[in-house]
């Protein structure tokens, strides 16, 4: 029986520890020739090893598979460039394109330095644009060519971006900006034959182990998840199925990363343990029109009727109440 993602060349951004670690194993599984990248920083973004990235590999190629590392810079835009090159030059062509590398500087806003924006915006948002730029030139050349382009890019957004979390307006703001970027881009390169989705994933990892939202989905028994250890299919050693691991976003991601996947574009997926919903973007909801310019002193009966009539913003797990 074929894998799901047999022979595909699949880029992981990120992919040394946590989350994209998880993906690029589970493209490994499902058949892809995997482009292992991290930086090997620190969760702040300093500091640097390719050690877990090449740790990754050597479980991919242990493991009969077909990976290899790259150390670049993502939210560099030559490091962008090797990134995609090293997947061509490798493998002959790239297919799937993963954005999940990223760092956190949370502070409140009045406490939040000018620096610790720019480190996050730069990771998050360029590291997310860069490498899309170079893929996407990739297979533009390619269906220009006349080849039957079949190419998937998955982002990485998150609750806090579309749903809010006090703490974190850099890292919201970057990830916000990833939900747009995917919906305008996946508008841009249909024509090429890519389709371009996101997920907002919750797991509990080195960046997220210290936000309420994920200590309370910890196990009822009140152990640290963070401190088990957890197999390939996101269950601790004792085989329970724990909803915190980060392995358990990789399904949704290896699947959109998969030629199953050709008709769903434009979509940004919120997904934690086993449950899996699609985020709705911003909608026009109850509206007024004079016909003619408003004076200010008329919206004072006017714009709190609209609120009012108006569903209310969904909390940071992105229900309304």
């Amino acid at each position: 029986m074929a894998r799901l993602c047999e022979g595909r060349v699949v880029i992981v951004t990120g992919a040394g520890r946590g989350i994209g670690r998880g993906h690029a194993l589970e493209f490994a599984r499902q058949g892809a020739k995997v482009v292992v990248n991290d930086l090997g920083s620190e969760m702040d973004g300093t500091g640097g090893s390719t050690g877990p990235a090449a740790e990754v590999v050597q479980e991919i190629k242990d493991a009969g598979g077909e990976a290899v590392v790259n150390g670049d810079d993502v939210s560099d835009w030559d490091g962008a460039k090797r990134l995609i090159d090293t997947a061509i030059n490798t493998f002959g062509r790239l297919d799937v394109l993963v954005n999940n590398a990223g760092i956190l500087r949370d502070r409140m806003l009045v406490n939040m330095t000018i620096e610790e924006w720019d480190a996050v915006i730069r990771v998050h948002l360029r590291g997310t644009f860069a490498p899309l730029h170079w893929a996407g030139v990739h297979w533009r050349e390619r269906s220009k060519a006349g080849e039957d382009v079949d190419a998937r890019v998955i982002n990485t957004s998150s609750s806090s971006g579309i749903y809010g979390n006090p703490g974190q307006t850099n890292y919201g703001a970057a990830k916000a900006g990833i939900a747009a970027m995917t919906i305008i881009s996946s508008l841009e390169l249909a024509r090429y034959g890519v389709t371009v989705n996101a997920v907002a994933p919750a797991a509990l990892t080195r960046m997220t182990e210290n936000l309420s939202q994920i200590r309370q989905a910890r196990d009822p028994g009140g152990a640290s998840a963070g401190a088990m250890d957890y197999s390939a299919h996101g269950q601790a050693e004792s085989g329970a199925f724990d909803p915190t691991s980060p392995d358990n976003i990789a399904p949704l991601v290896v699947w959109l990363g998969s030629t199953e996947s050709r008709g769903v574009t434009g979509r940004v997926f919120n997904v934690r343990g086993a449950h899996i919903s699609v985020a709705e973007g911003w909608v026009a909801g109850p509206a007024v029109d004079k016909g003619s310019r408003w004076d200010p002193e008329e919206l004072g009966s006017v714009i709190p009727d609209l609120v009012a009539r108006a569903a209310p913003n969904a909390n940071t797990r992105g229900e309304r109440a």
